[in-house]
């Protein structure tokens, strides 16, 4: 198998993409999913289909209006000339912030699972020895979700190197700047250089199977683990 530098170029920006939205999604969803998983708030439902929302729009759909948003005129735009940024559109950072929003209920969703799974009581012995809210969160929540946190950074990772309309309407096609391995490949087909294409092609098919291997094998340990237990 022979990869251009070029190649070599798109695989390494989409590595470097996938590593930084996952910490980004992991740092964001946790919070998040804990409230999901714990509040009885009206809102609960508006927040949920909120963060779902990328499951079901098309892909090019979120990214035009991401796109109008960061534009000068729109109010990411706006905000970032205001504090002296240029716009995210059509830029590395421009492609981290869409690609947390496309990818956000593929972490939301098994870390709201994972907390919603450990029940009431852990919680509660933790309340009887004094821990708050907050000790909790880090010391009982997040070490009993574990595998809920290992399959979300998994899918995580995955889906945001699998992207491709919301990377293309947002970061165009800058060669080192934004042009991720789906992007590349579509190159590729455009100009009939389908040996180069199928490559890196073959690369994300293995790659994903390998991504779907690990995660149902987390599953189905955890689900003997609670077998287990029980």
């Amino acid at each position: 198998m022979y990869l251009s530098p070029e190649d070599m170029t798109a695989l390494y920006l989409t590595i470097r993409l996938a590593s930084t939205v996952t910490i980004i999604l992991i740092l964001v969803g946790a919070p998040l999913s804990w409230w999901l998983a714990r509040t009885k708030s009206f809102f609960k439902a508006p927040v949920s289909a909120l963060v779902a929302l990328p499951l079901v729009l098309p892909p090019t759909v979120l990214g035009f209006y991401l796109l109008i948003a960061m534009g000068p005129s729109g109010p990411i735009g706006k905000v970032t000339g205001l504090i002296g940024f240029e716009t995210l559109a059509f830029s590395y950072p421009g492609l981290v912030f869409a690609s947390v929003l496309y990818s956000l209920p593929f972490v939301v969703q098994p870390l709201q699972n994972a907390f919603e799974s450990i029940g009431d009581r852990p919680l509660e012995v933790a309340a009887t020895l004094g821990a708050d809210g907050l000790q909790s969160f880090f010391f009982v929540a997040i070490p009993m979700a574990k595998p809920g946190f290992l399959t979300a950074a998994i899918l995580g990772f995955a889906h945001t190197v699998g992207e491709f309309g919301v990377v293309l309407m947002i970061g165009g096609n800058i060669p080192g700047q934004t042009r991720v391995v789906s992007v590349q490949i579509y190159d590729h087909v455009e100009a009939l250089a389908y040996d180069q294409a199928h490559q890196l092609a073959l690369l994300l098919v293995v790659f994903s199977f390998t991504v779907l291997l690990l995660v149902y094998g987390l599953q189905r340990k955890f689900s003997r683990s609670l077998f287990s237990f029980n």
